[in-house]
């Protein structure tokens, strides 16, 4: 039985157990919002080694980590590098990405060497592979998309993004109503060709049921993808949009139903008025699933620093009830990024969920900030390193300039705030 059937009977699984046991949340109350589909458990028993991972309302906001080669640049072991830095920065889940080199190679050693959830989007490999064999990615047939889809669960992928919400209809609105960039989505991109090229519906949408048995068989946790996402903030809460997630809504009921786990992605780029609204309205319109967001990105300008804009919309966005936020980092738009650059994007993400944690009232979130506080107040410099979100980095500014006195730093030296009042109000508390 999969997470949330168990769930429905009241079996309380190992890891609906560890998850309330790092959440520290009442195992009854974790186990209603499983089989309500409110929180969901990616966790495929094929990969070995992982650790659960919760994911939606009630429980801390979680990071997810994007790593994968190119088809301009595929290197595993570059790969495996990336992989241990997200984990180590603080990542709680990854998704394999790759679009070159030996897919399956790739995706496989990752499973082995991740200890968190791993995702994949699966149309990238069924296009791909097409592309190879037959020379483009229009000749792909239906079998071969849930062949590879199969293949990747058989494997041990723990959750996958399916563009199933994106239909016809709504590239019909997309194509009337207009946009800046159109699609952004590879994946939608992929089956939008495929479409457009047929005359036929998404096979993925069509074909639900068919992707339904194989999650199922598998507990793979369906990650309901946003192809019409916008990738600009003047094209954010249009109709394509919203009406991919009012598709999106249906499906999740009718995988709740089937007894499969699903949480819904969204955008994207989004102005920072309209976030809360966009998360208002997915919980509002997809009763409550767990939500998946990219960012989102506030404003389009911010090249190179792309991870500080995504974690200004994912702070306002965890605060409005977004569970998940899907790092950027600061190479988003223009190239593949290194291994330093992915601990960037996982610590700006962090960062962002912290901040949405203490917003939500989360009490292990605000007591940490609160320990932190006091180390700084007592001058406490060991303790403040320790409790930062990047103890190497504060490490490191901590030694760059060396001050004369060792109870102060060289922002402020001797004249330091808090060790001239430090007295007058006491000692440690």
């Amino acid at each position: 039985m999969t997470q949330i059937e168990e769930a429905k009977k009241g079996i309380v699984t190992p890891e609906i157990k560890k998850v309330a046991e790092k959440e520290d949340i009442p195992v009854d109350i974790l186990l209603e919002k499983v089989a309500e589909g409110r929180v969901v458990i990616p966790f495929n028993k094929r990969h070995k080694g992982c650790e659960p991972c919760g994911i939606g309302e009630g429980l801390t906001v979680k990071i997810n980590a994007n790593i994968g080669a190119s088809s301009d640049r595929a290197i595993l072991e570059e790969e495996l590098e990336k992989l241990r830095a997200a984990i180590k920065a603080g990542a709680d889940t990854v998704m394999d990405l790759s679009t070159g080199g030996n897919l399956d190679e790739f995706r496989r050693a990752i499973l082995r060497e991740s200890n968190v959830p791993v995702g994949t989007v699966p149309i990238y490999q069924a296009a791909i592979e097409v592309a190879e064999k037959k020379g483009g990615i229009i000749y792909l047939t239906v079998d071969e998309i849930f062949e590879v889809i199969e293949r990747q669960a058989e494997d041990g992928v723990d959750f996958m993004t399916v563009h199933c919400g994106l239909t016809l209809k709504g590239l019909e609105l997309l194509k009337d109503q207009g946009r800046i960039t159109d699609i952004v989505s590879r994946g939608g991109s992929f089956l939008t060709t495929w479409m457009l090229y047929h005359e036929k519906e998404n096979p993925l949408y069509e074909h639900y049921d068919r992707l339904l048995e194989i999650a199922k068989k598998y507990d793979v946790t369906l990650s309901l993808g946003d192809g019409l996402r916008p990738g600009s903030i003047l094209d954010a809460t249009d109709r394509a949009q919203i009406h991919e997630l009012i598709i999106l809504g249906d499906l999740v009921r009718r995988a709740r139903e089937y007894g499969v786990q699903a949480m819904v992605e969204g955008p994207g780029h989004v102005p920072l008025n309209q976030v809360e609204v966009n998360i208002k309205l997915q919980k509002s319109l997809c009763e409550g699933a767990p939500f998946y967001v990219l960012g989102p990105l506030v404003t389009d300008i911010a090249a190179g620093y792309d991870h500080i804009a995504a974690a200004i919309g994912g702070a306002i966005a965890g605060a409005s009830g977004a569970d998940f936020l899907c790092y950027v980092t600061p190479s988003e738009h223009l190239c593949l990024p290194g291994v330093e650059d992915v601990k960037e994007g996982v610590i700006a993400a962090k960062i962002a969920a912290h901040a949405a944690d203490i917003a939500r009232g989360n009490k292990r979130a605000i007591e940490r900030d609160k320990k932190i506080s006091l180390a700084r107040k007592n001058l406490d410099w060991e303790t403040q390193i320790r409790l930062s979100v990047d103890p190497e980095k504060a490490k490191m500014y901590r030694e760059k300039f060396p001050p004369s006195e060792e109870e102060v730093c060289t922002m402020c030296g001797k004249y330091c705030a808090i060790k001239q009042v430090k007295e007058f109000f006491g000692g440690k508390k």
